[in-house]
C-alpha cells in the first residue's frame, strides 16, 4: 500500500486549462508537492504563476494537447471545452485522461447530457433539441413548443454564457444562433448543488448539499450556502441522485451535479461538470478536505475519505462591475478584510470586464444567519472595478 501511494504521488499530472480552477488545483497539489504541469495560452492565465510547469499551447488543438500529453501520467481539465479527439489518441497510448473521453463527450454536449439521463433513469426536466434559431421560431410558432422556455447552446456555454431565457415572445427576439437544448421553464423552489468523487477504482463519496442562488442578469451563483436548510431526506435524495449519476457515466474524479427542488418537492437533474465547480470553492475554508484535494486524490486512485462542514459558510462570486472594462482595482477590500471569517480568493486577473468572474469570497461563522448577514455587507463593499 505504502508503494502503491509513493508511485501515485509521483505521477506527472498535466492540466488542460489555466484558470482559476486550474490554479486551484495547482495550490491543492502543493500541499503534497505533486508535479503539476498546465497547459494555456499564454501566461497572463491565473495558473501560470502557482503551477510547477507552465507550457504554452492551445488546449483546443490536437497537436498541442497531444505533445503536452504525451510527457504526463495523467490529464485531466479545468474546462470541458478541449480536444476530445487528441484525448482518445493519448488513451489509446495507455495515459490517464480523467474525466474519461467517453464521460467528457456526453457531459461538454448539453443535449447529449439530457438525453443520457432520460435514457439512464435519471429525473430531469422535458427538453427538445433544435438546430438553429429558426427551428426554435417554428415550433413556437406551430405550437409545438410553448413560452416559457429555457434555451442553452449545447457546446461552449459556461459561466452564464450560451444561455437565453424565454419568458414572453419578446424574449424570442434574442434567441441564440447555435444549436440548442430547450428545456420547459421549471418551477423551481431551491437550486442546489451535490460535488460528488469517484476514483480510479471506482470509490465514491459526496460533500453536503449546498444551496444557491443566481445572478438575475449574468445567470452566475452569486451566493452559495452551507449548510443546506432542505430537510435530510431530500438532501439524502439528492446525495444518492448525484452519486447515481457519477456512477452511470463512469466519472473519474469530480462530478458537480446541479440540482433543481420543485415547488411539489422533486428533485430534477439539471446539468454537470466533469472538474472542480463554482459550487465547491466554500470547501477550502469550510470542509475536512477541498474540492480541490479530493479531485487530485480521485485521479490519483488514493483514498477518498467523505468531507464533513467544520463550519458554516457563505460564498459570494466577485463579478467585474457592469459598467466597469479595465486594469483590475479592488475598491473596498480595507473594510472587508477588518472583518472576521471573510476569505477573498482573487484569481489575478489583469482585466476586469462585465460580469468576468474576477475571485470570489468564502464567509464563515458559527452561525449561518450571520454568515449571511456578512456576506450581503461584503457584496455591497467588495467591487471590482477598472483602475482610476
Amino acid at each position: 500500500m505504502v508503494d502503491r501511494m509513493r508511485d501515485s504521488i509521483n505521477k506527472k499530472i498535466g492540466i488542460l486549462g489555466g484558470g482559476q480552477l486550474g490554479k486551484m488545483l495547482c495550490q491543492a497539489g502543493s500541499k503534497m508537492s505533486l508535479d503539476i504541469s498546465v497547459l494555456e495560452k499564454d501566461s497572463s492565465f491565473p495558473a501560470a504563476p502557482i503551477c510547477a510547469q507552465f507550457e504554452h499551447g492551445d488546449i483546443t488543438n490536437y497537436d498541442d494537447v497531444v505533445a503536452f500529453g504525451s510527457k504526463m501520467d495523467i490529464i485531466t481539465i479545468e474546462i470541458e471545452n478541449v480536444n476530445i479527439p487528441a484525448l482518445e489518441y493519448l488513451e489509446s497510448q495507455g495515459k490517464e485522461v480523467y474525466p474519461p473521453t467517453d464521460a467528457l463527450k456526453i457531459i461538454r454536449d448539453k443535449g447529449l447530457q439530457k438525453t443520457f439521463y432520460e435514457g439512464s433513469g435519471i429525473p430531469t426536466s422535458d427538453f427538445g433539441l433544435f438546430k438553429n434559431a429558426q427551428a426554435i421560431l417554428d415550433a413556437v410558432t406551430s405550437g409545438k413548443l410553448d413560452i416559457p422556455f429555457v434555451q442553452k447552446s449545447r457546446t461552449e456555454g459556461y459561466d452564464g454564457k450560451g444561455v437565453h431565457i424565454v419568458r414572453s415572445e419578446k424574449d424570442l427576439d434574442g434567441l441564440l444562433e447555435a444549436p440548442s437544448l430547450v428545456e420547459d421553464m421549471v418551477d423551481v423552489a431551491q437550486e442546489i448543488s451535490v460535488i460528488v468523487a469517484r476514483s480510479a477504482s471506482g470509490a465514491t463519496c459526496s460533500f453536503p448539499v449546498v444551496e444557491m442562488e443566481f445572478h438575475p442578469t449574468a445567470n452566475l451563483v452569486e451566493f452559495l450556502f452551507c449548510p443546506s436548510t432542505l430537510s435530510d431526506s431530500l438532501q439524502q435524495e439528492a446525495t444518492s441522485l448525484a452519486l447515481a449519476v457519477a456512477k452511470k457515466i463512469e466519472i473519474v474524479g469530480l462530478l458537480a451535479v446541479e440540482m433543481f427542488v420543485t415547488k411539489d418537492g422533486k428533485i430534477l437533474v439539471n446539468e454537470v461538470a466533469p472538474r472542480p465547480h463554482n459550487s465547491g470553492h466554500h470547501t477550502i475554508e469550510a470542509s475536512t478536505i477541498s474540492q480541490y484535494e479530493m479531485h487530485l486524490r480521485a485521479i490519483l486512485d488514493l483514498a477518498i475519505p467523505q468531507p464533513e462542514i467544520t463550519i458554516p459558510s457563505v460564498m459570494i462570486n466577485l463579478l467585474g462591475e457592469p459598467d466597469q472594462s479595465g486594469p483590475t482595482h479592488y475598491q473596498g477590500l480595507s473594510a472587508a478584510l477588518e472583518i472576521s471569517g471573510v476569505h477573498p480568493h482573487f484569481y489575478g486577473k489583469k482585466e476586469t470586464k462585465p460580469f468576468r468572474k474576477m475571485g470570489h469570497v468564502t464567509i464563515v461563522n458559527a452561525n449561518l444567519e450571520k454568515a449571511k448577514t456578512i456576506a450581503h455587507h461584503i457584496k455591497n463593499t467588495l467591487k471590482i472595478v477598472a483602475k482610476p
